[in-house]
């Protein structure tokens, strides 16, 4: 284990959790996006800025129900980051170098969705008017395509559904939404392996999230009932010994041991995505079980029992090895950080007002 980490024993508790913390995702930002990498907790300018971290940051600061002066204007210059980055026909570039040069052409890979997922957000939840507009504005024009990619889609649709809990009229966001959903595909008969691909890669999380969503906002029972249970059986498949163990860079496949490393703190936070959104469209608290766990990872509830958070820096340190963590701090995990204490947060809140007194 690396010299000079916490090492924390189960059980945890929801309680413990401390409030997102948005100084390192500050430390990250500059007045024209979002720094991709760190090592350790310093920005690498070197390799500039891409789509798919300034988006989840745009969703994550819109995800704030109260933003302090700070986090709305971070949330500002990241939406201007993807006017910006968003061509003619609705499509993104991913890539900017430090000298502010595009990388790339405009096209529908993940960075598309994920573009989409935070124009979404930021469509349907930012406090911002100004800011909900714009978005919408970028949001319409990128729902005009479609990408090949499941996770894409995937992602994308997530953000359709983000516009249509505050605009059931939406037809652009329904039929988005819709595609995705039918893209994703259903469970399959056999209960050993009811994943509707043949591997679990990643990101897994949020296809079992788009279909539960669509088949709440879209009025299908049958498809709701199968997006949940997608959920519930990758969050079985998720769980070791009690904690939460994610699927880990190079993914799981049927019949074959499962590797534990290296796992992604993304993967932790999507699970907190999808575990949320089941307990918000069912009622039912059994998810916020798996919702907690995900908390607990970051807290030091995993495989090595390691804390996966610096808290002089308010990073994320960017993957759990067999010996303990990768310490470098950048973009994407420290937003997986903060998305994740934002669930650990309302869950508290839930959890204070019931009988029991929270989780375990």
């Amino acid at each position: 284990m690396t010299a000079g980490l916490r090492l924390v024993p189960p059980p945890m508790h929801i309680t413990d959790a401390p409030v997102p913390d948005w100084s390192h995702v500050v430390r990250l930002s500059d007045d024209t996006g979002l720094l991709e990498h760190a090592r350790n907790a310093i920005a690498r300018r070197e390799h500039g800025y891409c789509v798919d971290d300034v988006s989840r940051g745009l969703l994550v600061a819109c995800r704030e129900r109260r933003p302090s002066g700070q986090v709305v204007a971070l949330a500002e210059r990241y939406l201007a980051f993807l006017t910006h980055a968003q061509g003619p026909d609705g499509g993104f570039r991913n890539r900017m170098s430090y000298d502010r040069r595009w990388l790339d052409e405009p096209s529908t890979g993940d960075w598309w969705g994920r573009a989409l997922w935070g124009l979404g957000t930021a469509a349907g939840r930012c406090p911002v008017p100004w800011i909900r507009r714009e978005a919408r504005l970028a949001f319409g024009l990128g729902v005009r395509l479609r990408s090949r990619w499941p996770r894409a889609m995937a992602f994308a649709g997530l953000g359709a559904a983000e516009v249509l809990r505050t605009d059931p009229r939406a037809r652009d966001a329904t039929d988005l939404l819709s595609d995705a959903a039918t893209m994703i595909g259903l469970p399959g008969p056999d209960p050993s392996w009811v994943w509707p691909e043949p591997e679990l890669t990643y990101a897994n999380p949020a296809l079992a999230e788009v279909v539960i969503a669509a088949g709440d906002l879209l009025g299908d029972e049958p498809l709701l009932e199968a997006g949940l249970r997608m959920l519930g059986w990758l969050c079985a498949m998720q769980e070791n010994d009690g904690h939460l163990s994610t699927v880990p860079v190079g993914g799981w496949r049927p019949h074959m041991p499962k590797h534990r490393f290296d796992q992604q703190p993304i993967e932790a936070a999507a699970t907190a995505d999808a575990c949320a959104t089941a307990a918000a469209v069912t009622g039912d608290d059994v998810w916020d079980t798996p919702l907690a766990q995900s908390v607990a990872w970051f807290l030091g509830d995993n495989d090595t029992r390691t804390v996966m958070h610096d808290p002089l820096t308010g990073g994320c340190y960017d993957g759990l090895t067999a010996n303990g963590p990768n310490l470098n701090q950048g973009a994407e995990s420290t937003l997986a950080l903060v998305s994740t204490l934002q669930h650990a947060r309302r869950l508290a809140t839930r959890s204070a007002t019931r009988p029991s007194g929270g989780l375990a």
